[in-house]
């Protein structure tokens, strides 16, 4: 099918697109709210800008177009039938950099949910949140499971660097044929010597 527009029209109408508060993002906002989540918008010290992060429960959202981001097996991508190059490309490029910036949030401890814009139809959109919902609440307890395996972790490395450093100093102890004295002691019988004398 042609194009209906020139390319001028074609061109002002795909610069008014938005990339920021879309009416699918819209509707997963106000539900998240309605279920009584608290969350940031557009968080650009995070790789990829996502969309809705939530930082209590670790988790960053996209809500991605189906055209911009290329959606398999959905309706909603068509691939347009003129200068398909350059629209190949695009998809293409876009799908590269969602999937780098999931792998960077999730390399820095992130857990990361992608919401598709054909998800959120009136007759999906419930079902739709309701996993998302159920998936936000897991990603919390994993987050403080991790954390607490982590603790964990540096406390288990720091008593046994404690040890290794105690039977260092026992070792040193030995080899020199004597027993420490600790500093402050040391610095006492000092003390007590000079006022002898």
């Amino acid at each position: 099918m042609a194009d209906r527009m020139t390319p001028l029209q074609r061109s002002r109408c795909m610069s008014r697109i938005r990339s920021k508060d879309t009416g699918p993002e819209r509707s997963v906002r106000r539900e998240l709210y309605r279920r009584g989540f608290r969350y940031r918008l557009n968080c650009r010290n995070l790789p990829g800008t996502p969309d809705i992060v939530l930082h209590k429960y670790r988790t960053a959202i996209f809500v991605n177009g189906c055209f911009w981001h290329g959606h398999e097996g959905c309706k909603s991508y068509v691939r347009p039938s003129s200068n398909t190059g350059f629209w190949d490309q695009k998809v293409q490029r876009n799908k590269a950099r969602d999937a780098r910036d999931t792998a960077h949030l999730e390399a820095l401890g992130w857990f990361v949910i992608t919401i598709w814009e054909c998800e959120l139809s009136p007759s999906r959109l419930q079902e739709t949140m309701n996993k998302v919902e159920s998936e936000i609440r897991s990603n919390r307890f994993r987050y403080i499971k991790e954390k607490a395996a982590s603790r964990n972790r540096k406390d288990s490395f720091a008593k046994e660097d404690h040890l290794k450093r105690s039977e260092t100093v026992l070792k040193t102890e030995e080899s020199l044929g004597g027993t420490r004295i600790p500093g402050s002691v040391k610095s006492l019988s000092e003390n007590e010597e000079g006022q002898e004398s």
